[in-house]
């Protein structure tokens, strides 16, 4: 099953149980709270019979009329329920009379016609069925009962009987549970219906919205999905026109970032390896021809020969050590021994090396360096490896007369940095090359004239000892006119 379907269906189930939970709840809730408000309302219209019992109790100061005595409990009954108060169900309607609910049967339906006024309740008898379960008793101030009909596992309500502000006694009345009768009992009926019409309506509600949802959100996973489809055949230039500003849009700029990654990375890789085997063959043929023209006898076998085959096998040499280096660095196989160093020292200590052969070049170097010490926790061997290479760059490809070496302090999202320039004023380089000269074997002059010297891995192998250092080095235009290297390292 497909995650649309998948989608659609957890969604109408869980607004089906929802909507039906719901339903049952809010007609539990009408039914229990009509019951309620029927018992309230009878509860209320009991007036009548507490105002004579309350008369009663005055006119003898005591209930001991009504002890044990279920025939005058019966007439007060019989007189008050049937005054304007409370009409027989059988009675003709009457736009003065209440709604049939709240109307009690007539007192032979309580007490039955088979006993008199003098006969006592059925002792634990409930009324036949259709007959509303309504009963009713007297009790005492401290809530002994006294007389009446009385079934404990009914409910009663308990009416207080006050005489001069004081209570005197309890008329209780039975709860009903249920509504057997009545316009409640219709009322309850019809919204029980509305109910689940509505609920119906609400369902197919759901669905519409639900199927465009289930659509608007399983979209841009099937855009995506079919693109790492294409990714997995090695179709990398593509991307995900997503115009949503939600996840999905965030995934799928991701997306595109990958696609992005994944082709450079390719062209990277294509690059490389049509470079390596450039920088292999030029020696390897080299090498072979003059081999073969010295076997031949086209070449004398002379020092001279013999020699110059063997700069050829020293370059092919120093290539092979050259990747050798770069493939440890790749793995993180360069081994370090950091300590904190001071920069400033280390450079002012080299500065004499570093004139000397630079000046063999023409080129006169220039030291603009903070004067205070910049500690950071570094390789010195490795450091100085990567000064080395770099000033080595500017002597073969840079065409300068002069290079600078500045340092200055920054400060970057509360980490302190020491950014370290070396710059020319040569020839320079062009825009299009500045983001890929530390690649490997990536060599500004496409003719790759060799008689500079070096395979194009210098500044690879530079990149990698900055990273070792969690720098940062990046290629850029120099004040002077040429190229500038900048070294971002950060302080011990």
């Amino acid at each position: 099953m497909k995650i649309q379907q998948k989608f659609f269906l957890i969604q109408c189930c869980f607004s089906l149980v929802l909507l039906t939970t719901l339903v049952l709840l809010i007609q539990w809730s009408i039914r229990n709270g009509m019951v309620d408000y029927v018992n309230s309302k009878e509860v209320e219209s009991l007036s009548p019979v507490i105002t004579e019992l309350s008369k009663e109790y005055k006119r003898s100061g005591n209930w001991s009329d009504f002890e044990d005595n279920q025939g005058r409990f019966i007439r007060l009954l019989q007189t008050q329920l049937t005054s304007d108060s409370f009409v027989p169900r059988h009675s003709e309607p009457n736009r003065n009379k209440p709604p049939r609910g709240l109307r009690r049967p007539p007192p032979s339906d309580h007490f039955g016609s088979e006993f008199g006024p003098k006969d006592d309740f059925p002792s634990n008898s409930r009324p036949p069925i259709g007959v509303p379960e309504v009963y009713y008793a007297l009790f005492d101030v401290k809530q002994n009962y006294l007389v009446g009909k009385y079934v404990e596992d009914l409910t009663y309500s308990k009416v207080p009987i006050l005489v001069n502000k004081e209570i005197v006694g309890y008329f209780a009345v039975s709860k009903r549970n249920r509504l057997t009768e009545g316009y409640e009992l219709d009322y309850i009926e019809k919204q029980q219906e509305y109910l689940w019409v509505i609920a119906l309506v609400m369902m197919l509600f759901v669905v519409l919205i639900t199927l465009p949802l289930a659509r608007h959100v399983v979209e841009p996973i099937k855009l995506i999905a079919n693109g790492m489809h294409r990714l997995t055949q090695g179709d990398y230039k593509q991307s995900i026109d997503s115009r949503r500003n939600d996840e999905f849009g965030e995934l799928s700029r991701d997306y595109n970032e990958l696609a992005l990654t994944l082709a450079e990375n390719e062209s990277a890789r294509k690059r490389w390896l049509a470079n390596i085997s450039h920088e292999l063959r030029t020696p390897v043929a080299i090498l072979s021809l003059e081999l073969e023209a010295m076997l031949d006898g086209i070449r004398p076998m002379t020092k001279e020969n013999i020699t110059s085959a063997s700069d050829e096998l020293k370059h092919l040499a120093k290539l092979i050590d050259d990747l050798h280096q770069l493939t440890v660095a790749d793995v993180d196989g360069m081994q370090y021994s950091k300590q904190n160093e001071n920069l400033t020292l280390l450079l002012i200590s080299e500065q004499n090396k570093y004139q000397s052969y630079l000046a063999d070049a023409g080129i006169t170097l220039v030291l603009d360096l903070i004067s205070d010490p910049i500690n950071i926790y570094s390789d010195k061997t490795r450091l100085l490896q990567l000064f080395e290479n770099i000033l080595n760059n500017s002597i073969k490809y840079s065409e300068a007369s002069t290079v600078k070496i500045s340092s200055r302090l920054l400060k970057h999202e509360d980490k302190a940095l020491v950014e370290l320039t070396f710059e020319d004023d040569g020839v320079g380089v062009d825009d299009e090359h500045l983001d890929h000269l530390f690649e490997y074997l990536y060599r500004t002059d496409e003719s790759r004239n060799r008689k500079t010297g070096g395979a194009g891995l210098g500044l690879s192998i530079c990149n990698n000892i900055v990273i070792a250092h969690q720098g940062e080095i990046v290629a850029v235009r120099s004040n002077l006119g040429g190229l500038a290297i900048k070294i971002k390292l950060p302080l011990a």
